[in-house]
């Protein structure tokens, strides 16, 4: 099930881009089998590991990478794997003996993913950070927000899992696809920092044309346009507008009841203030479920904004099969979709070592080699 099928990826236990890297090469189809540490190290910011769900799809099995025989374990599963990722800062592999250079020799057609903060060169390689620290000296962090107010952090989206692991996947997934042409591995050097830029390409383009202001707030898709915003409802919840295109915005006037107000053109930046000030005041006047009803079969672009409880219950997400329950968790469901190759639903994270022995069979190892590798220190129940 899934395109990746017989692709196998070898993943050391990381956090934030990594796992979400390999939750979604697995999602897809690929054998993934995850590295663990033999005790939780506290990488996770959840308790039980079943809630840790960017694991889900693996198997895994246990090795202390600084004990004696951990490089000649780890070098020997990576001869049966198409690809490793990994998510220490730059050095930390070579050091422990399993950098690009060892693991090649050992599998020269692998494919070796890395995911840091500002890649594995450059004067800031070594340094310490998290997203809002990546998304910050991209220029991202600085385009959102209100311009009244400081730059807003997008939870962690946009530095660890859309400029990080979703490009990390991608980075593997087109290395993979010329190694089957070439017979050879490379590296894939996947930094956060330029992935974060990399998803801010438009406003580039926007800014070299004088349509985008460096200023917060003041864009059309900053929140600065007073159409493509959210406000406030009688009940305290929101609503969402992006009414970019002219007849969508002739329909969000009419369904507000202002087709007939002598209000500023849409495009009438002088008048935008104006504009906010109205619409505040309307969509204050109904609860957001009124204006649900209100927008209902519409193309104004006015939907409600959903908490996540409220978004999986959503007719529309429930008919599309947008989430599914792993080990009584509900979460998103593998995306994109295939005609063909379908994704399977995912299994539940596996606990430390869980099913290792399976996957070793799986890989072609046999008896020998499992036992080799168990005298190595590798765990594998």
């Amino acid at each position: 099930m899934g395109p990746l099928t017989g692709i196998r990826v070898l993943e050391f236990e990381a956090i934030g881009p990594v796992p979400f890297c390999g939750m979604l090469l697995a999602d897809m189809g690929a054998d993934v089998l995850l590295v663990d540490r033999q005790t939780d190290a506290g990488l996770g910011l959840v308790g039980e590991r079943r809630h840790e769900v960017m694991l889900r799809g693996r198997r895994s099995v246990t090795l202390d990478l600084k004990a004696p025989g951990a490089v000649e374990a780890a070098l020997l599963l990576a001869t049966k794997a198409d690809a490793l990722i990994e998510g220490f800062r730059p050095g930390v592999m070579e050091r422990l003996g399993l950098g690009p250079d060892a693991v090649h020799a050992a599998n020269a057609k692998l494919v070796y993913g890395r995911m840091t903060g500002w890649g594995q060169t450059g004067p800031l390689a070594p340094r310490a950070g998290h997203d809002i620290d990546y998304i910050a000296l991209s220029g991202v962090l600085h385009a959102i927000g209100h311009a009244s107010g400081r730059p807003v952090p997008p939870l962690n989206l946009v530095g660890d899992f859309g400029g990080g692991g979703m490009l990390l996947a991608f980075g593997v997934a087109c290395a993979l696809l010329e190694a089957r042409a070439s017979g050879r591995g490379q590296v894939v050097d996947a930094a956060m920092a330029e992935g974060a830029g990399l998803l801010s390409t438009m406003m580039w383009g926007l800014r070299a044309a004088n349509r985008w202001s460096d200023a917060r707030g003041v864009n059309l898709l900053d929140s600065g346009a007073p159409w493509y915003d959210t406000y406030a409802t009688s009940d305290g919840k929101f609503m969402a507008i992006g009414a970019i295109e002219e007849r969508f915005y002739a329909e969000l006037l009419q369904r507000l009841g202002l087709a007939g107000e002598p209000l500023p053109a849409q495009h009438d930046r002088d008048g935008w203030d104006v504009l906010r000030a109205r619409f505040a005041r309307v969509f204050a006047t109904r609860t957001r479920a009124e204006w649900e009803r209100v927008f209902d079969g519409a193309d104004a672009c006015a939907f409600p904004v959903l908490d996540f409880a409220e978004a999986a219950a959503h007719p529309h997400a429930i008919a599309r099969g947008a989430h599914v329950a792993v080990d009584g968790i509900v979460q998103p469901a593998p995306a994109p979709r295939f005609s063909r190759t379908p994704a399977a639903m995912p299994d539940a994270p596996p606990g430390r070592g869980a099913r290792g022995r399976d996957v070793l069979r799986d890989w072609g190892f046999e008896e020998g080699d499992i036992a080799r590798l168990r005298s190595l220190g590798l765990g594998a129940a």
